[in-house]
């Protein structure tokens, strides 16, 4: 197999490099800081398995989301997952001397990555800051080789990669505009370099119309263009915490995680349920539930501020006498366009699992892993088709439902992904 083509090399690197001797058994490798890698590290090591922890951590939510971005997740709902206490946002506010909040507390995106450092400095102190450049599956375990040059072997590999990978750029824009035109979303971290510039914003979700709010704000033109019919805002929380609500309001609406309603409770709980649905049907769940919307703090900083164009999509798009000029398709009108010109379009379109993007896994290994829809097939464990690949985040959320899209679903997948390794470590020798 072409995978096996310098194997020996790999296997005295690794056997003889230093970090783990041929008397101990290979590490399980997560990939990726972010808040699942570093809540899979953390039930791991609860699990006894031996494991190294790849990443700078917190990096995508410092380097991909804009400065003065506000979380849509309550504080409760977005703590990492432990196996002990002590680590939840909460805890980390009174270490800074920090009062409580509740649920009518957006929290900044500064303040969560701040939580996650501390996090990882105190439960996960083991992380390696060093990328992974590839993962080669071989003889049953996983050669990785690092981008220092280190080659080792691995048991298992958890990819918890984020979302970044998987930014969706819409089939009909592909090659339309130089890149100097044309971005996503997770490309920018300041948005004051679009100021005096007329922006159009694709998108009618939370990204487009939050970073509509923070181009406004930093002295751009920005203009969303939405598909659909109006754009929606979320409610403010009546209460700081659910349990104060008057109980008939809790009976008809429970509070979960990801907000009141029974639909988003079932969600928040029953990832392991939601894995037996019909494929097809758990992609519309995954897309419907929590479908595009803003955060309640958005309205007064969006409406009668910006314009904001619903029923429409961009048709085709090219460079004009130096400008943008898209072609608009205005919805319900027989196709009539109108035209629009800007010196930006941002992508504000979202995110698509797709094995095949991360370029980090060989391509035999890719060719190896079964896929839905683009997003590998994964048993209760999170293990994908390949024995000992492991998926979660983002990349698992096709699988187990909306839960997956937020930090509330750390702990879910965590304590599955580390069972699961731990079984293994039982029925391997």
């Amino acid at each position: 197999m072409p995978a096996n083509t310098g194997f020996g090399a790999r296997r005295k690197a690794a056997r003889n490099g230093g970090t783990h001797d041929s008397r101990q058994r290979p590490p399980t490798v997560v990939i990726g800081a972010g808040p699942y890698g570093l809540a899979t590290a953390a039930w791991l090591s609860a699990a006894g398995a031996p494991r190294r922890v790849f990443g700078e951590p917190m990096e995508s939510w410092h380097t991909n989301m804009p400065t003065g971005m506000f979380l849509k997740s309550v504080p409760a709902a977005s703590c990492l997952s432990a196996p002990e206490p002590g680590y939840r946002l909460e805890d980390f506010r009174a270490a800074r001397g920090l009062g409580p909040v509740g649920d009518r507390y957006p929290i900044p995106v500064e303040e969560m990555i701040a939580y996650g450092r501390w996090f990882q400095e105190r439960r996960v102190p083991e992380v390696e800051r060093r990328k992974v450049r590839t993962v080669e599956h071989v003889d049953g375990l996983f050669a990785v080789t690092l981008d220092s040059g280190e080659e080792f072997l691995a048991e298992n590999v958890v990819m918890a990669t984020g979302q970044v990978p998987f930014a969706h750029e819409p089939a009909e824009l592909a090659g339309t505009l130089p890149g100097e035109r044309l971005s996503h979303t997770s490309r920018h971290r300041d948005l004051t370099r679009f100021s005096g510039q007329r922006v159009a914003v694709l998108g009618g979700g939370q990204s487009a119309l939050e970073s509509a709010a923070l181009l406004h704000e930093a002295g751009a033109l920005p203009t969303v263009i939405a598909r659909a019919a109006s754009v929606a805002f979320g409610n403010p929380p009546d209460t700081d915490r659910p349990s104060d609500r008057p109980r008939p309001v809790r009976i008809v609406k429970p509070g979960s995680p990801l907000g009141p309603g029974w639909s988003l409770l079932a969600c928040s709980y029953g990832g392991g349920a939601f894995r037996h649905l019909p494929e097809g049907l758990r992609m519309r769940l995954l897309h419907s539930v929590l479908g595009p919307s803003g955060g309640w703090w958005l309205k007064d900083r969006v409406d009668g501020r910006l314009p904001v164009l619903c029923g429409r999509t961009v048709r085709s798009a090219g460079v004009e006498d130096g400008m943008v000029r898209l072609e608009v398709g205005v919805m319900d009108t027989g196709g009539r366009t109108e035209t629009l010109r800007a010196d930006h379009l941002l992508l504000a379109t979202g995110y698509r699992v797709d094995v095949d993007r991360l370029g980090l896994l060989a391509p035999e290994l890719r060719r190896e892993v079964e896929t839905f829809h683009g997003a590998p097939r994964l048993s209760s464990g999170f293990e994908s088709s390949v024995p000992g690949l492991f998926f979660t985040g983002l990349a698992a959320a096709p699988t187990f439902g909306p839960v997956l899209r937020f930090v509330a679903g750390t702990g879910f997948a965590a304590r599955r992904v580390a069972g699961s390794v731990a079984a293994g470590m039982r029925t391997r020798p």
